[in-house]
């Protein structure tokens, strides 16, 4: 039997596992979503599919990769379906995933012929096809018009390249260098991550690595149970809404969370939610059990391992037809607003429980802006950019601005390598004033980005919300701004709807995008009169 220093070797050893796989797709990873933008993530799992160790990417990819290995072994491929160097793909929400962008990719791990473990990426690719160039088509309404799903497949197998997958995929994306490129970066992450797992279990050996990894989920749901048990038994209820869904404009999608706290179990019930969208902001399992799963995580000691085992005094309710559990062939491209608002709505629920842990609400969105310019010869180029907000204020401080909060972790896209890779100036970049709600503790500040066209052919795209309901504020504290989209064209000004496909542009014109704020904390009139001050001198409000 393993000791405490040997459980603490293995585990760490298996983190920096996890961590080496994360900088390769860094270094290695050719498009600007993936190697700027950094909206990938890594990890390793059990023989069984569990997620036992992971680098610090992102909470909606992370959360969801357990569900999406355990339903592939389960439903697709078999464990004993599995040799040495064969590494399984596919991107089918309905199989597992969360859209299409985002192509998950596991291989197992064998020692002396013993699987002990799996490895696992996910990249989201800057365009699979479909209806809009970075395949967020904001009009689709059905799944088939967003672009090319991908089976649980073996891209290697005996490691041997499935040249009839690498083809298939060449033909139907717009950028396919661009794609090959990151799903080859993927590959020889799961290649750096396998060789780490295998370091570890030729100095422990297999039986032992099995062992290790049941006592690490036992340690993490031990600390996830600690957590919940700190909290008071009873219920707690709270709802947030998205604005429509593209199609019905101006309805409201509803979701709401009933949560129960009893001793050291938690109980999330979203039978509330609203019923599945025409248009493609409805989730999946894997995308809802990653919101609800991260906002009680978010309550542990910050000492906690994140692994699946986290996971198991958590018990969710989301019947299928709701836009929280999706029927196929609903659209899905934009299933990230609804993580996004769930989170905030288990925030709320959260604060009524332990209300000295919880913040107001942060910006709450992905801001999807898709650019594609098309040039005489008919080249093209794709910029998929995914803009952030400010974060919410918290019970003993400001909210932070433009900072990557909630089921985000990402970076920007530097102007530079934007303005070198396309025919597109960026001419304004910087804070929101005023963006933040007010309150005893300010919310962050939003972002405001221009972006000017430099090229005679341009279609926009833009999938994002946050444009009616605004981030709310806790505890008396204010909500933040609203977003705002608007095209400037021979210094005329025109609000773009915030869930547009293929717009044509022309040279000269400007695309200006303002951000949400995250909401305040506390009553205004209790602000300190030296940080009002402040605020006013640096533009806050």
């Amino acid at each position: 039997m393993l000791g405490p220093i040997e459980i603490e070797v293995i585990r760490n050893a298996l983190t920096a596992a996890a961590a080496e796989m994360d900088v390769t797709v860094w270094r290695t990873s050719r498009s600007t979503i993936v190697r700027e933008l950094l909206d990938y993530s890594t990890a390793v799992f059990d023989a069984e599919g569990r997620n036992l160790a992971q680098s610090a990417r992102i909470p909606s990819h992370l959360n969801s990769m357990t569900h999406a290995l355990r339903t592939l072994l389960a439903e697709h491929v078999p464990p004993d379906a599995w040799g040495e160097g064969d590494v399984v793909i596919f991107n089918d929400p309905y199989c597992g995933g969360q859209h299409l962008p985002d192509i998950l990719a596991f291989r197992p791990v064998f020692h002396n012929g013993h699987r002990i473990a799996f490895v696992g990426t996910l990249c989201h690719h800057i365009d699979v096809g479909g209806l809009a160039a970075g395949s967020y088509a904001a009009k689709a309404t059905e799944i088939f018009q967003e672009g090319l799903r991908i089976p649980p497949v073996k891209l290697i197998e005996g490691g041997r390249r499935n040249e009839g997958v690498w083809a298939m995929i060449r033909q139907n994306v717009r950028k396919p260098d661009l794609l090959l490129g990151d799903l080859s970066s993927q590959l020889a992450s799961l290649e750096v991550g396998a060789a780490a797992v295998l370091r570890v279990a030729r100095r422990f050996g297999a039986a032992a690595m099995i062992e290790a990894g049941a006592r690490i989920l036992d340690m993490s749901e031990a600390g996830m149970r600690a957590a919940i048990g700190r909290m008071p038994d009873g219920t707690y209820e709270f709802e947030d809404f998205l604005d429509d869904d593209g199609i019905a404009l101006g309805q409201p999608i509803r979701l709401h969370v009933r949560l129960t706290i009893s001793g050291e179990t938690a109980h999330v019930d979203l039978s509330g939610c609203s019923p599945q969208a025409a248009g493609p902001i409805n989730a999946t399992l894997a995308s809802t059990n990653a919101a609800v799963m991260f906002a009680l995580m978010c309550c542990a000691d910050p000492s906690l391992h994140m692994s699946a085992g986290c996971y198991r005094p958590i018990t969710i309710v989301a019947p299928e037809g709701l836009v929280v559990n999706a029927r196929h062939p609903a659209p899905v491209a934009h299933r990230i607003a609804v993580g996004h608002r769930l989170l905030n709505a288990m925030m709320g629920a959260l604060h009524q429980a332990v209300p000295d842990l919880i913040p107001a609400a942060y910006y709450g969105n992905s801001y999807v802006t898709t650019f594609q310019t098309v040039a005489e010869t008919g080249a093209r180029e794709v910029l998929v950019e995914i803009e952030i907000g400010g974060s919410g204020a918290h019970p003993s401080k400001d909210g932070v601005n433009a900072y990557a909060a909630g089921m985000h972790n990402n970076s920007n896209i530097p102007i530079e390598m934007i303005e070198a890779q396309m025919p597109l100036t960026v001419v304004r970049y910087g804070l929101r004033d005023g963006s933040g709600g007010a309150g005893r503790f300010r919310g962050g500040l939003g972002l405001i980005r221009e972006w000017r066209v430099d090229s005679p052919r341009c279609f926009f795209t833009a999938n994002m919300d946050r444009f009616d309901h605004a981030p709310y504020g806790l505890a008396g504290g204010g909500p933040a701004a609203r977003g705002a989209l608007v095209l400037r064209r021979d210094g005329q000004e025109t609000p773009i709807p915030p869930k547009t496909d293929n717009l044509p542009l022309q040279r000269n014109d400007v695309v200006r995008l303002e951000t949400s704020g995250g909401g305040g904390f506390g009553p205004a009139a209790e602000r300190a009169a030296d940080a009002s001050e402040r605020d006013r001198r640096m533009g806050y409000v």
